[in-house]
């Protein structure tokens, strides 16, 4: 049609369906609002199971929480994992819970996820806690659900994406510094545990650090001061997003890190609250931003390498 915009491509048929068990808000790009979006920008269909609905994230003032009865949810997840389009899925993305209640009945989707196709990945993002802005760190979801996370998804789980207090909280040890850091992260066990807000190396940058049976590499890019919430959410979604499409671990930390850095100068420099998912959406799928990569040094490990750029989009 003369004039008409070219539609857009839509999903990519050949890409599996990916669970998404998070929160939900009425406003904002956080929780599964963010990965939702990011997974369908490109292409993954996704089963969105809200745990918590909240009218925006509570960073920005009060906001009622809507939790549904154990039993209800819980009826809703086991028709999920009774449903016989089970096999559409490939993977698992599970991030805040409302309840500790919901950590189990995702624990019985995952399970009948694999059985319908044994090569689904479970990346388990456990939003529980973070650094007060004193600088210590803390719980924000009550223990029992912090704890249910720990014993039902972390051990089985393919990928780990805490932040540097979650990691130190999962593994029961400090995460001061970056040997602190990978310690902790090889302490809980599972292939692939990508760390987020890791120590930095260089001065004024935030730092992901992934640790996998290959070693231990670091990403790092200048700090944006005023970030938006939920770039947490976003480098999860992202990770796993490139891991599905067939990166490898570190070529997916580059990507997703340097999406997620790109993602939050443009918000900032619009002078947004939240991360401009929509307005930026392109960046999702075509960045061109670079984040620095080293190998790191381990004990017992070869010598790692000095830093190194991302290879540019389309390289990897």
């Amino acid at each position: 049609m003369t004039g008409a915009a070219a539609p857009h491509p839509g999903p990519d048929r050949g890409k599996p369906a990916v669970v998404v068990v998070s929160s939900l808000v009425a406003r904002g790009s956080v929780g599964g609002r963010g990965a939702v979006f990011a997974l369908q920008r490109l292409g993954f269909p996704v089963w969105f199971v809200p745990t918590v609905t909240l009218p925006w994230h509570p960073g920005h003032g009060r906001a009622t929480r809507v939790v549904a009865p154990d039993e209800a949810f819980a009826a809703l997840v086991d028709d999920l994992a009774g449903s016989p389009k089970l096999g559409e899925v490939g993977a698992v993305l599970t991030g805040y819970f409302g309840a500790p209640g919901q950590v189990e009945a995702a624990a019985r989707l995952i399970a009948a996820v694999r059985a319908a196709r044994p090569t689904a990945l479970h990346l388990c993002d456990p939003v529980i806690g973070d650094v007060r802005p004193d600088g210590s760190g803390g719980l924000y979801v009550p223990e029992a659900t912090a704890a249910a996370i720990r014993d039902r998804l972390v051990p089985g789980a393919d990928i780990l994406t805490p932040n540097r207090f979650e990691a130190g909280w999962l593994a029961g040890l400090p995460t001061g510094s970056t040997a602190e850091t990978i310690a902790a992260a090889r302490a809980l066990g599972r292939p692939t545990v990508l760390v987020t807000s890791a120590p930095a190396m260089m001065a004024r940058a935030f730092a992901n650090l992934l640790v996998t049976a290959r070693g231990a590499v670091q990403a790092e890019h200048p700090l944006v001061e005023g970030a938006p919430n939920g770039t947490g959410d976003l480098l999860a979604a992202l990770f796993l997003a490139r891991i599905l499409d067939g990166a490898g671990a570190e070529k997916a930390l580059e990507r997703a890190a340097a999406t997620v850095f790109d993602m939050v100068a443009r918000s900032v420099r619009a002078g947004a609250d939240e991360l401009l998912l929509a307005a930026e959406q392109d960046v999702l799928a075509h960045s061109m931003a670079t984040v620095s990569v080293r190998t790191l040094a381990e004990p017992g490990r070869p010598r790692g390498e000095g830093p190194r750029r991302a290879p540019k989009p389309g390289t990897l």
